[in-house]
């Protein structure tokens, strides 16, 4: 599928790393190096501004390498894009290390994956059907 973009960055538009990666990585795009202390958090921008079909959505998440090695992860995550947004894509970063993080201009700060996603019609009833679960949340499942 082709996707309209516009990049304000000076950084290389987002691609995939390997023929099964599901996401792509997005760059920091700042002026200068920005220091995110223990428990901060901070949008960052990306340059990236995108024109999605109706139907899809861009979620960016987290980078594994990022939150193993640092700490750092996305707040709201996955974020959503939606279709009819049209500002600049924001990376909501916060620390949860016990140590302070740079952030580079060019740093990969997260992942976009593109994906299809259904319109719900909502149907009142009185009643739901039997399940064996039934209403058993949050662990219920059991730990093993």
């Amino acid at each position: 599928m082709q996707i309209r973009i516009i990049n304000k960055s000076n950084h290389e538009l987002p691609h995939y790393e390997t023929m099964a990666s599901a996401g792509m990585d997005l760059r920091a795009n700042i002026s200068e190096s920005r220091t995110l202390k223990p428990l901060e958090r901070s949008i960052v921008g990306t340059g990236l501004f995108i024109e999605l079909p109706i139907g899809y959505e861009a979620q960016v998440r987290p980078r594994s390498g990022l939150a193993a090695k640092h700490g750092i992860t996305l707040l709201n995550a996955p974020g959503t894009i939606d279709a009819d947004y049209r500002g600049e894509i924001g990376v909501i970063l916060v620390n949860l290390s016990n140590k302070d993080f740079v952030i580079n201009n060019g740093e990969r700060i997260a992942q976009l994956v593109i994906a299809k996603h259904e319109r719900a019609q909502w149907k009142q009833v009185e009643k739901l059907s039997d399940t064996a679960r039934g209403a058993g949340g949050f662990g219920s499942t059991g730990v093993k």
